[in-house]
């Protein structure tokens, strides 16, 4: 087991939808399990994308992260298993789009996923926050728990666009409710090197970010697609994909990013 210090918190957000968040959370975390780490994913987006991609039944789980984020329950009942070794989820919940409203009137209500997930006793080498598409309570909560975001970025017109606020939104949490939060890198998402756009994307993103974007960039495949309506990460379901071989590159930087021995 790692000890509580060497567990990494990571938030994987974007505003904008449909960009690989759920897919990339899913993925690097299955892959860093097969290579070792013991990953724990909290899927605080409504649309359960993260929870049904590893199988798991939302309405089957008695403790969910709207139960955390609203003080129901205790972290370590809300640990799921998947079918992949090392690899654990807190299922999602529809009652979190409501959850906006309910947090409106709480007491530091920026802080309690943070709060939740300092109970835990269960030990993880690290914990992967799949964000929903907006900038509202939920998002803030999940940048207030993280030691660092991951922005996932899809090769298309527009790619950057909505990103100033997004980074506005960091810089003030970091000024306001956690400073040691930084933002750990962006990857290029459902890139397609055939295109034009894709390489002009590609600059944007290495010209905007410098050495915070990931050198791996995550091809458009048909079997990335198609890999979630079985409930398996890629890893499992065709590791001899691009889309799989991908995300074990992505994983392998994430690691010596990290210190950790690949």
């Amino acid at each position: 087991m790692s000890k509580s210090s060497d567990r990494f918190i990571v938030a994987v957000a974007n505003q904008k939808g449909g960009v690989g968040k759920s897919t990339t959370t899913i993925n690097m975390g299955a892959a860093l399990a097969g290579m070792g780490e013991r990953v724990l994913i909290i899927d605080a987006d409504p649309q359960a994308n993260a929870t049904s991609g590893l199988g798991v039944d939302r309405h089957g789980v008695t403790v969910n992260t709207y139960d955390l984020i609203l003080g129901q329950g205790e972290v370590d009942d809300a640990i799921e298993p998947t079918s992949v070794k090392d690899l654990f989820v807190v299922a999602s919940s529809i009652d979190l789009a409501a959850a906006e409203i309910e947090l409106v009137a709480r007491m530091s209500r920026e802080q309690l996923l943070a709060k939740a997930l300092s109970t835990m006793e269960t030990e993880f080498d690290a914990i992967f926050i799949d964000c929903p598409p907006s900038l509202g309570l939920i998002t803030v909560n999940a940048l207030t728990a993280a030691h660092e975001v991951l922005i996932p970025i899809q090769t298309e017109y527009y790619a950057l666009e909505g990103l100033t606020q997004l980074l506005r939104s960091i810089e003030a949490i970091q000024s306001h409710l956690n400073p040691k939060l930084r933002i750990e890198g962006a990857v290029l998402t459902m890139y397609d090197r055939r295109t034009t756009l894709a390489g002009e994307v590609s600059t944007q993103v290495r010209d905007h970010f410098g050495t915070t974007a990931y050198d791996t960039v995550i091809p458009r495949t048909v079997r990335l697609a198609e890999a979630p309506s079985f409930g398996e990460p890629i890893e499992s379901f065709d590791r001899k994909s691009k889309g799989a071989a991908a995300y074990r590159a992505l994983a392998k930087e994430w690691r010596k990013r990290h210190g950790r021995s690949t």
